[in-house]
């Protein structure tokens, strides 16, 4: 298998640097948006647009503001780091404009994007550009979240050094091949290392036969998802599977699947995906505290991590930013 790639990291942040807040999917509840924004200004001094608060539809207002706010959250020299208000749906409308408009290459200078859900195409777009991207909480949910989660956030936005391992909850069940028992589990036991990339599930096969799927040779794929009954997980899943993803990646990291139940089914989400894993061949940690749940630690996606079945940890092998300059 060829060596994986080098993602280029952001600086390092440090409390009150400037930060912005973009919506480039769905509009948001308000409420929820002030309690993560008076979180947020605690740490750094925000800015965000007026255009942030518009409505269209399902989306932040049309493709044309958020496109704009986009590219100016990511261009701008001042902005250390753009935070996302929510997910929803929008941002994969908005990838052949962004890759466009962005400057190319290497003059393109990273900055920590943070979200997840509907964002995880904005994190493709970047890893596919070389750059490390945050797998991280939106703000609508960063006022909900346990301190500790948000403590997580902070120390990997500001701190170079690698951060804590995860450890799988085991909540869905042994994913090996014989079947039953508890704890993380594996699809073929052993351990993997390799840059941690992906998302969520529904949005990265969106991607597939895209240019915005993101590079996964020797990668460990992170998967999450809400709100998807057995049958669908087991497509979505199945068109990364005929898109050869499996065949490219080292390891797999299951995050949290929420709401995905089908009442009196007689079988579970986790029953679909423990078979599904099994049948890769890969070492796999699931139920990690990352997704749609109550915790969703922050990650870094581009970073080097061994993924160890055996134990059911995802550890980090270095940090996401480097050290601010001198």
């Amino acid at each position: 298998m060829p060596l994986s790639p080098v993602f280029r990291k952001p600086r390092a942040l440090a409390p009150g640097d400037p930060v912005t807040v973009i919506a480039p999917a769905s509009p948001f509840d308000w409420e929820s948006f002030a309690t993560g924004l008076t979180l947020l200004s605690r740490r750094y001094e925000v800015r965000h647009e007026e255009g942030v608060f518009a409505s269209e539809r399902y989306l932040a207002g049309p493709d044309s503001r958020r496109l704009r706010e986009f590219t100016r959250a990511l261009t701008d020299p001042d902005i250390k780091a753009v935070f996302c208000a929510r997910g929803g749906y929008g941002v994969t409308r908005l990838l052949a404009a962004l890759d466009t408009f962005l400057p190319p290459g290497e003059a393109l200078e990273p900055k920590p994007l943070v979200g997840f859900s509907d964002i995880t195409a904005a994190h493709a777009l970047l890893l596919g550009r070389g750059m490390v991207s945050i797998h991280g909480p939106v703000l609508t949910q960063l006022g909900k979240l346990e301190p500790a989660a948000i403590a997580r956030l902070f120390a990997l936005l500001e701190s170079p050094a690698a951060p804590p391992k995860l450890i799988g909850s085991g909540s869905y069940g042994s994913y090996g091949t014989s079947g039953g028992g508890t704890g993380s589990g594996t699809g073929a036991g052993g351990a993997a290392e390799g840059p941690l990339v992906g998302g969520n599930l529904s949005v990265l096969a969106s991607l597939c036969g895209t240019p915005f799927m993101p590079p996964l040779e020797g990668s460990i794929l992170l998967l999450e998802d809400v709100g998807e009954r057995p049958y669908r997980l087991d497509r979505l899943w199945t068109q990364l599977q005929l898109a050869g993803v499996f065949r490219q990646v080292r390891g797999i990291a299951l995050g949290e699947f929420i709401g995905c139940e089908l009442r009196d089914a007689g079988y579970a989400s986790h029953d679909v995906l423990r078979e599904l894993v099994a049948a890769t061949g890969l070492p796999c940690v699931a139920g990690l505290p990352v997704g749609h749940g109550d915790v969703n630690e922050a990650v870094a996606l581009g970073v080097r991590v061994r993924l160890d079945a055996n134990t059911g940890t995802l550890t980090f092998l270095e940090g996401a930013v480097t050290a601010p300059a001198d």
